[in-house]
Parts: C-alpha cells; sequence; structure tokens
C-alpha cells in the first residue's frame, strides 16, 4: 500500500491501485482524468473532502454509479477516511487483493451491494 497516494475524492483507493505506477493520486492532482473527471471537479468546487461529505451523496451519473466505489466512500462516511484505509492496509497484508494482476477489479467487486462490501472492508474474509 502506497499510503502518501491516499484515497480519490470519490473513494477510489488510490495507495492500492495498480494502474499507473506513476501517478501520485487524485488529490495530489496526479490523476490523468482530473480535467473531466465530475467528482473531482465537484468536491474542489464545493471545497469538500470527499463525496462522502456531500448533501446530495451519493449523486448518479459519476464513478459512483460502481458499487465498489459507492461503498468505499460510503464507509468513509460512516466510519472514517483513517479507518478505511487501516481495514484496507490489514486486508492486504491477510491476502484481500483490490486489484487482480493486469485488472481493474478485485476481491472487493465480486459483491452485489454495498453492505456486503463493507462487511468485507470491515472484517476481512
Amino acid at each position: 500500500m502506497e499510503i502518501q497516494k491516499g484515497i480519490a475524492y470519490c473513494g477510489l483507493v488510490c495507495a492500492l491501485c495498480s494502474e499507473n505506477d506513476n501517478c501520485v493520486g487524485c488529490r495530489n492532482e496526479g490523476c490523468k482524468d482530473k480535467d473531466w473527471c465530475k467528482n473531482f471537479q465537484c468536491c474542489k468546487a464545493k471545497n469538500i473532502k470527499g463525496c462522502w461529505e456531500c448533501e446530495e451523496f451519493p449523486c448518479k451519473g459519476s464513478i459512483l454509479d460502481n458499487i465498489r466505489i459507492r461503498a468505499f466512500a460510503k464507509f468513509i462516511r460512516q466510519y472514517s477516511l483513517e479507518h478505511l484505509l487501516q481495514c484496507l492496509e490489514n486486508n492486504e497484508k491477510n491476502g484481500i487483493v483490490y486489484h487482480y494482476p493486469g485488472k481493474l477489479k478485485g476481491d472487493y467487486d465480486v459483491f452485489t451491494n454495498e453492505d456486503e462490501i463493507i462487511k468485507l472492508i470491515l472484517e476481512g474474509k
């Protein structure tokens, strides 16, 4: 886990992303998609730390349509950003995979609802 990359405004876990080794993370304005990212632009305009702080959470027509990302943001809203990072780090040490090699999906993507994902975050396998 590259903790310095943190969590994106939407809830993506930049700290565990395997897509781009050269990216410094969304919060560090390293994401190549930031200029058109609805969530990045909205959070910056509203001066909030993430979608989880927004009164309109979860909005439609954004990356929050993805159940994993929405569940991570919901987790932060309920527990805290720090608690999410702790749980994800513990889960990673225990073999739970954020991204399978060469893919943008992992163990958190096999569930059908947010509560199942949140349970995995909290309890691991």
